[in-house]
């Protein structure tokens, strides 16, 4: 992939992504405040403002870097996390499953919304590669991030979850892992055995749930 498609196809991508990371940490404000925590209300965190939600090293330094590096074939970014306080929730341990599912969740909702979009647009007759590539984006960006934000490990939202849900001691044990887990999941990504052995499969899973109506109904 040459410069000039890698910009067009960074481009094609930003309107996708930005969306992704910023309903993915507002829903999770939302979330929280439903269960009685208001913290990140309070600091402005519950917004479609992507700017709020934008960490510049973790949303635009290392996704830019590892994409023009790899030209274009692996990219990896985070957000600003959502700030909350388990004190202010009624019950913790069950309401931070639910406030830690509401980020993915919203993700394979708008990959929903971006194949509805792209079987609109086929069958209204455009072809225009830019904005059936944007839809196509839309769809592989939210898979990839919940899939990944779903991996039991925290301190993703998978690991969140399994936290709530596990017995008391193994999630202690799990719990004691969060300072680690950024490094553990770059170590897995770099190495090959979270793309071959979660991502990879699960969003090709997804793609072929959402894709194969969409390839029925436009003939």
């Amino acid at each position: 992939m040459n410069t000039d498609n890698i910009i067009q196809t960074i481009v094609m991508m930003a309107i996708p992504v930005l969306l992704a990371i910023t309903i993915h940490e507002a829903a999770h404000g939302y979330a929280a405040r439903h269960f009685g925590d208001r913290t990140a209300e309070m600091l402005g965190r519950i917004t479609l403002n992507p700017f709020k939600h934008i960490d510049p090293i973790g949303t635009i330094v290392i996704p830019l870097l590892l994409f023009f590096a790899t030209s274009g074939s692996f990219m990896f970014g985070y957000a600003k996390p959502v700030p909350i306080n388990g004190r202010n929730l009624k019950n913790p341990r069950r309401d931070m499953v639910w406030i830690a599912l509401a980020g993915p969740a919203s993700n394979f909702i708008q990959a929903v919304l971006w194949t509805a979009l792209m079987a609109g647009l086929l069958l209204a007759g455009v072809r225009e590669p830019f904005f059936i590539g944007m839809a196509n984006a839309g769809i592989v960006v939210n898979l990839v991030l919940g899939v990944l934000n779903l991996f039991p490990l925290p301190p993703l939202d998978g690991g969140r979850i399994a936290v709530g849900l596990l017995p008391y001691k193994p999630a202690s044990m799990l719990a004691r892992l969060e300072p680690f887990g950024f490094f553990i999941v770059m170590g897995l990504l770099l190495v090959g055995v979270l793309d071959r052995y979660w991502l990879i499969p699960l969003v090709n899973l997804g793609q072929s749930l959402l894709l194969q109506p969409l390839l029925w109904l436009t003939g």
